[in-house]
């Protein structure tokens, strides 16, 4: 059972917006190092939709073939086409990745007959832990809690990440799963709640830039020390908001850049933060305590 704190990891790239390898292996010895529980590899915080099909395997394999066993691996292997999902998902299976997170499908707008069909047809066809992923505010569709019980009843479908940033979700879906299905927040500014509530971890953007505070803080919720995860959580409240003052991963790649981890670059359509928007994030990462 994955938990605690799992990084939602950039993808990062050369001026040329090649995938640079060198600094995602310094991503990912600093993320072992720092105390991160475990690594989600191309998902949409990685840019998995500008990704090409070669590129997203390439960067799966790479990142599970450097962790080498130290922490879990989560393959994105998320589409809004159900057949290259399940295509991404048996590329991760073949890699050795310990799960799968799949986003749902975006701009389709499915019911929830056709999502509950989405992700059981990507179960029935791959034998590999997978981990349904809501985020509604990027994909137009949300996942409710009655097609999260449904589908959590599948022996491949493990957990998900929910995204909306409604704490009420934890008690709802809780009541309609049985067993160990994990619940992992994907809203950092309301994470330390959501695990306090019964979460077991969470999928963080913010993990990116300090990831041992995340870490740390989310132990101390797991643990049922409130105190402690809120103390450790207050000087990184400012961050979490900061870490979307643009499109993510606009801001969180531009943070890595400045810490010297990471180029600049981005690709199209997303464009480097804006000028106006950086004292934002630089008065939200020096307080913090990041060393720009």
């Amino acid at each position: 059972m994955i938990k605690g704190s799992i990084v939602a990891l950039v993808t990062p790239m050369r001026d040329d917006e090649q995938v640079d390898y060198e600094a995602l292996e310094r991503l990912i010895e600093f993320h072992i190092e720092q105390g991160t529980d475990g690594i989600v590899s191309v998902g949409t915080t990685g840019e998995s939709a500008t990704l090409d099909h070669q590129e997203h395997c390439d960067v799966m394999r790479f990142t599970i073939d450097k962790v080498a066993g130290r922490i879990p691996v989560i393959a994105g292997t998320g589409s809004n086409s159900t057949r290259e999902a399940i295509e991404l998902t048996r590329c991760a299976k073949e890699m050795g990745a310990d799960a799968c997170l799949l986003v749902a499908p975006y701009y389709n707008k499915p019911t929830q007959e056709g999502l509950y069909q989405h992700y059981k047809a990507i179960a029935d066809a791959v034998a590999i832990p997978q981990i349904l992923y809501n985020v509604p505010g990027r994909t137009a569709c949300d996942i409710l809690p009655e097609t999260v019980g449904r589908l959590a009843q599948h022996p491949n479908i493990i957990g998900i990440k929910e995204a909306t940033g409604d704490l009420s979700r934890v008690r709802e879906i809780l009541r309609r799963v049985e067993g160990d299905f994990l619940l992992y927040t994907g809203d950092d500014g309301t994470a330390i709640d959501f695990i306090l509530q019964g979460g077991h971890g969470g999928i963080s953007v913010t993990a990116n830039v300090v990831p041992k505070a995340v870490h740390e803080a989310y132990l101390a919720a797991m643990s049922g020390n409130e105190l402690i995860a809120q103390e450790i959580d207050a000087p990184l409240r400012d961050l979490h908001a900061a870490l979307f003052v643009e499109s993510n991963p606009i801001p969180v790649k531009w943070a890595l850049h400045e810490m010297g981890l990471i180029g600049p670059a981005i690709r199209l359509p997303l464009t480097p933060l804006s000028e106006d928007a950086r004292p934002t994030l630089r008065n939200a990462l020096i307080k913090a305590g990041v060393a720009l």
